[in-house]
């Protein structure tokens, strides 16, 4: 990925070295346990912190004090060259919308963070707080989705905050207070599947990103795009639970299956167009 000479984004808060010690938040969603819903690429909290506190057993690597190494200021460099590029991209989108983009804040944390979603430790994964219209991300998590994962690649950890901007895109159309409420009205099942359109919905909203990205700016370089759906490929829930359960529970789904998430990246960088990515007007997303 082409990102080095890319405008560097102001909107990236710095909050390492914090030290926090307080309690893990999460909340079940369906048979699904929390292990594997940190596992996967975030998504909106409040869908899955609403439903209570849950210690998690599952951990990400601690991320260590190094924030002044030469390989951590390059990660930093290119988170923020990465949603710079994603303000580009929607400012524009959103001006053809008759809308108006509102930037939102990357804060880099280590170990666990506070937010207008409540207090999460590392193990949460990447995140989107709609609260405070901030996303959240332990750059530790790379090393997970490179080794753990098997999902390495510049590409891919851009396609990370792609889909976390993707929320906040929903957020700012009003389209996860809609699920919300939707998801309020239903059983345990129902509510999942709305958690499914809406994550597979931020994944074509990244994909969208990248095709507009690659036409104004040209990032793309040979593998990049292969990455990406590796990445999207690596973090399906039929894939998560298969590895830590040994069998698949699709009732439980919160993410979408594999095929689904690289079905919808690919329709987003395909057609570049917002509109194509209703994943809620379609029978079998």
């Amino acid at each position: 990925m082409r990102w080095e000479f890319g405008r560097r984004s102001s909107n990236v808060e710095d909050r390492r070295g914090g030290g926090f010690s307080g309690p893990v938040v999460g909340g079940g969603i369906g048979a699904i346990v929390l292990s594997l819903i940190v596992a996967l690429l975030g998504g909106d909290p409040s869908v899955v912190w609403d439903q209570g506190n849950v210690p998690s057993d599952r951990s990400y690597p601690e991320s260590s004090q190094t924030q002044n190494s030469a390989s951590s200021d390059e990660m930093t460099e290119f988170v923020s060259v990465v949603l710079a590029d994603t303000e580009d991209t929607w400012h524009s989108l959103f001006q053809q919308m008759g809308k108006t983009y509102v930037e939102p804040k990357l804060v880099l944390f280590s170990n666990g963070v506070e937010s207008a979603c409540g207090f999460a430790r590392s193990a949460v994964g990447p995140f989107y707080c709609p609260g405070d219209q901030k996303l959240y991300i332990d750059l530790s998590f790379y090393e997970d989705l490179k080794y753990r994962h098997q999902a390495p690649g510049d590409f891919a950890q851009a396609y990370v905050i792609a889909h976390e901007v993707g929320h906040h895109v929903q957020n700012l159309l009003g389209i996860s207070d809609q699920v919300r409420t939707l998801q309020r009205q239903v059983d345990q099942v129902e509510a999942n599947q709305l958690s499914v359109r809406l994550e597979l919905q931020a994944d074509c909203f990244a994909g969208i990103w990248a095709h507009h990205a690659d036409r104004s700016r040209q990032i793309l370089e040979e593998g990049d795009i292969e990455e990406a759906l590796n990445a999207a490929s690596s973090i399906g829930d039929d894939r998560l639970q298969h590895q830590a359960k040994g069998y698949v529970v699709p009732e439980a789904f919160t993410h979408g299956s594999s095929a689904q998430r690289v079905k919808w990246f690919k329709q987003g960088i395909q057609t570049g167009d917002p509109g194509q990515c209703n994943t809620f007007a379609v029978a079998n997303p």
